[in-house]
């Protein structure tokens, strides 16, 4: 087996829609979204090419036999989302604390919730668990520390339902009304829409942080310094019903 090929397959969704199936689409999902080390994988585009399998062009684009149910993908997709994801959230609320406050730690740093609950404040829980569907990597790392931040489970399980479908099924069926139109150019475009979406999608964080820096080159360090004390003071902390 030529490991090499592999680690580069798994940054591949063709490649793994080719090799896995449905099953492995799925689990794929549940990883990105619930284990911490699923970060890397390819969610949007693997959604895409999913649905483009599952469409009449599913011969032309990955080849015979290789069409996926797309009934199995509407209804597993977002099923293996939202379980994911409530995983992430169980971790948060259950290991959390100890798992961001690790000063040695390069990934799970505190700043990361007090970014994310001031996240929350500015566009409420709800709003922030349905558009972090929709970002690469954040997608990942929203959960835990919304259980981190202690968000009510209730109130993330309806949130998380909301983005889950809206994610997932968006996705697929993008791919499978517009696969036709999409198999003659996909291997050319794909990736160049792919980084166009995270780009549009990661844009708000990007102002976020060039505005951060424009302040503190204007002498506003400590203005950003009083409020990341009054988010830890716990002002804006989303506790238990």
């Amino acid at each position: 087996m030529d490991y090499n090929q592999l680690a580069v397959n798994l940054l591949d969704a063709k490649s793994l829609i080719s090799s896995l199936g449905a099953i492995g689409l799925i689990a794929i999902i549940f990883a990105e979204t619930g284990l911490l080390v699923g970060f890397f994988f390819p969610g949007d585009s693997l959604l895409i090419i999913a649905g483009v399998a599952a469409s009449n062009a599913a011969s032309s684009v990955l080849g015979e036999g290789t069409k996926l149910p797309i009934a199995a993908l509407l209804i597993g997709a977002p099923l293996a989302a939202i379980v994911g994801a409530q995983l992430g959230h169980l971790i948060g609320v259950k290991v959390g604390p100890k798992m961001f406050d690790k000063p040695e730690s390069k990934i799970f740093r505190r700043e990361y919730v007090l970014k994310a609950e001031e996240y929350f404040n500015k566009f409420g829980p709800g709003k922030a668990v349905v558009m972090a569907r929709f970002i690469p990597i954040v997608r990942t790392f929203l959960n835990p520390v919304a259980g981190t931040l202690e968000m009510p489970a209730r109130t993330f399980f309806l949130w998380n339902v909301i983005g889950g479908v809206l994610w997932t099924e968006s996705m697929l069926l993008i791919g499978y009304f517009f696969g036709d139109a999409m198999a003659p150019v996909i291997d050319k475009y794909l990736i160049p829409a792919m980084l166009m979406i995270v780009l549009l999608s990661v844009s708000p964080i990007l102002v976020e942080v060039l505005r951060e820096r424009r302040k503190k080159k204007a002498g506003g360090a400590g203005a950003g310094t009083a409020d990341a004390e009054a988010v830890q003071a716990g002002g804006g902390r989303h506790r238990r019903d």
